[in-house]
Parts: C-alpha cells; structure tokens; sequence
C-alpha cells in the first residue's frame, strides 16, 4: 500500500468514475485499475461494487476513506513542516462559509498567497452539519465558519470574532423609512431567508416564535446572490450576514434596517480538529485573521 494508491481510491470514491479519476491524476486507466486492484488485493476485499456503468463504495471502501483521508492529511503536514525551508509550503484543505468570502477573507487570502506564495490554500465551501466529521476524518485542514458559537467535542476552536446578522430591503421599501424596526414590524411581511439548514435562518424563526409573529416565508435559499435581487427588486425583506450585503449598502442599492429587537450572537470562527498539530502555516492564516478583524 502506497499514497499514491490512496490518492487514486479518494479521487475515484470522489468522482464515482474510474477514468475521469485517472484523467485528474493524469493516470492512464490501466494504471487506475492495477492501482485500486493492488489495494483490494493487499487488503483482501472489494472497495468498490460495479452497478452497471456506475460504481459506488463498499462497506470496506467507507471504511478506507476515513484513514486515507487521515494519511494524506499527514503527507500535507509532513510537506508543510519538514523541508529545511524557513518559507512555509506545502497544501492546507480549508472549509469555509460561503458568507465569510463576501468582504474578510478575499482581503486575508491575497495578502497570505503574497506573503506565502509556496502554500496552496484549496478552498472547499462547507455546510455546518458536515463539516465536524470532515474535520475529523482529514478531510479538511481547517476550517473558517460563520455561525453560533461551535462547541463539538472533538474540534479545537483557535480563533473567534463577533460579527452580526442583519436585516435588508430596497430604500424603496416601507420599512427602510422607519428609524428602527422590531419583531413586531416583520408580521405579514415577506421575509427572504436562507436555506432550510441554515442557522440564520433558525435563530429567526426562533425569535419571531417566541414573539408570536406568524413568518411569512417568501424564499428560502442558500445563495444570498438571490436574496439581494429579491430584496433589490422589493420582493421582501432579506436576513443574512451583514458582510454579505455591505457592496449593495454602499452602491445604494439596499438600506440596511436599523434593527433594535432581539440580539442574533453569531461569530466568524477558525477551527481544528483536537489532534491536530497546527503547523507554521496555519499559525500564519490565523494570525492574519486576528490582525484583518483588529483594523
């Protein structure tokens, strides 16, 4: 067994397709297939069942994915860490919130690549519900989420900073002329929200529950591109990130509403799994996070 026998198996349980993972690695599929047979061979089972043209992972391949995951999570530490270099180099997997690439951490990431030109940051967006387990399987290095507090056993929280959820309309609407609105001023409104998965989302509803405002759901959808149009084109009231609104503030194309009901604590957080050693270039991104959420 060897990683680049590991890396085939990942790419193919990935792209579910012997040749287009062969294709990515710049593989013949000759070699593909010697690769993943050396590997069922070694370990004396199938990893993949063939069903007709498509292929899916056996009770075994499920298993093997969470270790190689973990092992060439371990090769990209090892080319981070272990070259004579004082430059850092090497890959970081990072899982991120879609939100949090609106205004922050382009800014964050320019200034990393030209000051780390030898790291490769592969940027991966995740949904809250999954990303724990990526973590912990290595399939993700480290990830920068936008959400309550995390507190999972099992994942080490490095950096946090406040930041707010807002609401947003048209300077056209109704609302956007009055100096500060509360829960009660939602009631009967098209609300414009975020996916159904989404804590933003559930925070919301939660507040307007305990109010006893009935919501009037117009969209729900996790593109908060969408939300701005619809909001732009005075089809409702949108709830997001603050950040991922502030373009359409300033080109006067949304009003932020003066919010004066109850609080939605959320916070951009960087975390890790427990275990995991946090390597020179990890220690660097972080260290540009506490300086960018400084200024």
């Amino acid at each position: 067994m060897n990683i680049f026998q590991l890396e085939t198996f990942l790419k193919i349980a990935e792209t579910k397709n012997f040749t287009t993972a062969g294709n990515i690695l710049g593989y013949a599929q000759s070699t593909v297939t010697a690769q993943i047979k050396g590997l069922e061979d070694e370990l004396g089972c199938l990893l993949f069942e063939r069903l007709g043209k498509s292929i899916v992972l056996t009770a075994e391949g499920e298993k093997l994915c969470v270790y190689a995951e973990k092992m060439l999570q371990l090769k990209r530490e090892i080319f981070l860490e272990v070259p004579p270099s004082k430059e850092p180099a090497g890959i970081i997997k990072l899982g991120i919130s879609e939100s949090l690439c609106y205004d922050k951490f382009p800014k964050v990431l320019l200034k990393y690549r030209k000051k780390y030109p030898k790291v490769d940051i592969q940027i991966q967006f995740i949904n809250h519900d999954t990303f724990p387990l990526m973590l912990k399987n290595g399939a993700l290095d480290l990830v920068y989420t936008l959400n309550p507090i995390i507190e999972e056993e099992g994942l080490l929280l490095l950096e946090k900073h406040r930041e707010e959820l807002a609401f947003f309309a048209s300077p056209s609407h109704p609302l956007a002329k009055k100096t500060a609105i509360t829960e009660n001023d939602l009631q009967d409104l098209p609300l414009l929200l975020t996916g159904h998965n989404c804590n933003f989302r559930h925070m919301l509803l939660e507040d307007l529950k305990k109010h006893s405002i009935a919501p009037r759901v117009a969209l729900e959808t996790s593109s908060k591109e969408i939300l701005k149009q619809f909001a732009i084109n005075q089809l409702g009231v949108a709830f997001m990130p603050e950040m991922a609104g502030r373009a359409e503030v300033k080109a006067k194309k949304l009003k932020r509403l003066d919010w004066k009901g109850e609080d939605f604590p959320i916070f951009s957080q960087l975390l890790v799994y427990k275990d995991k050693r946090i390597s020179s270039p990890i220690e660097a991104l972080e260290k540009m996070l506490i300086q960018e959420d400084a200024e």
